[in-house]
């Protein structure tokens, strides 16, 4: 099964209209501190299979990155996991930041 493409626009959206999907990085401690998406949950992409537990099945989770690759890797790894509601931000934070908050820093 194909992981889905979420645009940072649609993204946005989501987040403006009040939902509340779980925003997990899987990038890496530095690049998380140095900037994030605000309420945006730090799982590095190599811990992520041994802290499959800290996710709920149920919730809608879309991954986030630097510019989509590590976070389709990871969104990838879900789906197979089990997981229904899985989305990669394509274009990653950097997308994010020239598309949607260019508050964000870029890097």
């Amino acid at each position: 099964m194909p992981v889905k493409q979420l645009s940072p626009t649609d993204l946005n959206t989501k987040l403006t209209q009040n939902e509340k999907p779980f925003l997990l990085d899987v990038r890496e401690v530095n690049e998380f501190n140095y900037t994030h998406i605000a309420n945006s949950v730090l799982i590095p992409l190599r811990e992520i299979p041994d802290r499959l537990k800290e996710l709920n099945y149920e919730d809608e989770i879309i991954v986030i990155c630097h510019h989509g690759i590590r976070s389709q890797q990871a969104a990838s790894y879900l789906v197979h996991s089990g997981f229904k509601n899985v989305a990669n931000l394509a274009g990653g934070i950097d997308a994010w930041s020239c598309q949607c908050d260019p508050s964000t820093k870029r890097y």
